[in-house]
């Protein structure tokens, strides 16, 4: 019977509600504010459009709560996800979205009713680095379009895509009001934070949502002359059919599992790293790898239905969301709550965020990913170790997600058995 019970939602899940409620109130209010400008840009990125990144984040984000098999995972658009969608809306159209994540959904239910969660957890460490550093770069490339106000130049990978995106800019030439928006959005993102510790300011505010609405004020006053995310109806349904998509059963098939797999491994990855920020050692408190599946295949079904995107849990996110001091999953709920009145009340004003100022925001969120102290640590433990990080990191950039993990992984344990090998026979 436990093999079943223990994948469906709990009365535990919310035992400490009672006491926990106004902490994880006030942090989905903020997990929520830090999540609208991800939403936006992860949309208008994967070629979706905005609003459904903010479909997704408010569906998926329920759903993922309730279902999932961790407290504090806060689920939605990524820019993992994008790295994999962007070049398949590229060539099948939005309406492709559907299949795609009805396929990819059924197949991580299947995951963790099948209890595959526990294998795709053991990722290796140097993998796991190595693929959160490629996914960085890529997403820092995606922006290319929103940062130069320029239309992305189709090619045969991510990096050759924004070279020549980047190419065909200066070429038409710089644009430059947008390029000053997205140096006023990193520019507030980075130096707000420091100037709050500076002078030990109490109040809050997220650093991208203030990045985003002094960016915003900025092109209103000054009439900049720069794209803007543009009509955003007040609407949490976008109408399609599978009749409307064009793809075709092996792009469908393979697709599907591309996005399957990315959704389970990033979902267990920031369950993860949400166990490890918020010191949870006991087995029993720790997230439910499997549940966690189930719940992620659920959301990305729920969404797909509505005209979202395949959904994951977000590291980014959900990390905010501990460093908020949430202690249950009531405070994801909030956040995709909050995200909806936002969509129902400030659609017009939404409509008026510059495109470049996203784009800034999602440069920054790459970096933050990046993480350069973490990176120059791990490059320093051990040389192999490093070597198959960057390896994996440039595969990603390179030939994709998935086939960086999947040769990522293998090249793990070739080398572990080679230098097991030498050791050995070091000790004869």
């Amino acid at each position: 019977m436990s093999y079943f019970s223990d994948l469906l939602p709990a009365s535990s899940d919310y035992k400490n509600l009672r006491r926990t409620w106004r902490v994880d109130f006030l942090a989905g209010i903020t997990v929520g504010i830090v999540a609208l400008p991800l939403a936006l840009g992860f949309g208008i990125t994967s070629g979706a459009g905005a609003q459904a990144g903010l479909i997704t984040a408010i569906y998926a984000g329920v759903v993922a709560a309730i279902f999932g098999g961790s407290n504090y995972q806060v689920s939605g658009p990524t820019g993992a996800m994008t790295v994999v969608l962007v070049p398949i809306v590229a060539k099948y159209g939005v309406s492709s979205l559907m299949p795609l994540g009805l396929t990819a959904g059924i197949l991580v239910i299947i995951m963790g009713a099948t209890h595959l969660g526990s294998y795709l957890n053991k990722v290796p460490v140097p993998v796991l680095e190595g693929f959160t550093l490629g996914i960085a770069v890529v997403i820092a490339l995606q922006q290319f379009p929103s940062a130069l106000s320029s239309p992305t130049v189709p090619s045969s990978n991510t990096l050759s895509t924004g070279i020549a995106t980047f190419k065909h800019a200066l070429n038409a030439g710089l644009h430059w009001p947008s390029l000053l928006i997205v140096g006023l959005t990193l520019l507030v993102k980075f130096s707000y934070p420091w100037l709050t510790n500076k002078i030990h300011v109490k109040f809050h505010i997220p650093a991208s949502f203030l990045a985003i609405v002094v960016s915003t004020v900025v092109v209103q006053v000054f009439t900049f002359n720069t794209p803007a995310i543009g009509h955003l109806p007040r609407t949490l349904f976008i109408s399609y059919s599978l009749g409307e998509s064009h793809i075709k059963i092996l792009p469908l098939v393979v697709g599907g599992i591309e996005i399957a797999l990315l959704a389970a491994i990033e979902s267990l990855l920031s369950a993860r790293v949400a166990d490890q920020m918020a010191h949870i050692h006991e087995p029993t408190a720790q997230f439910k790898p499997n549940r966690e599946l189930l719940g992620q295949g659920v959301a990305t079904l729920v969404s797909s239905m509505v005209g979202g995107m395949p959904a994951t849990g977000a590291i980014a996110r959900t990390s905010v969301n501990i460093r908020s001091h949430a202690s249950s999953r009531f405070s994801a709920i909030v956040h995709a709550a909050f995200l909806l009145i936002i969509v129902l009340a400030l659609s017009p004003l939404i409509s008026k965020i510059p495109l470049a100022a996203l784009g800034g925001v999602l440069i920054g969120i790459s970096l933050r990913i990046a993480n350069p102290v973490r990176l120059r640590e791990l490059l320093t433990t051990s040389k192999s170790d490093a070597v198959l990080l960057l390896f994996t990191a440039v595969l990603v950039v390179v030939i994709g997600l998935i086939w960086a993990i999947g040769i990522g992984t293998i090249m793990y344990f070739v080398v572990s058995y080679f230098v097991k090998q030498k050791s050995q026979n070091a000790k004869k």
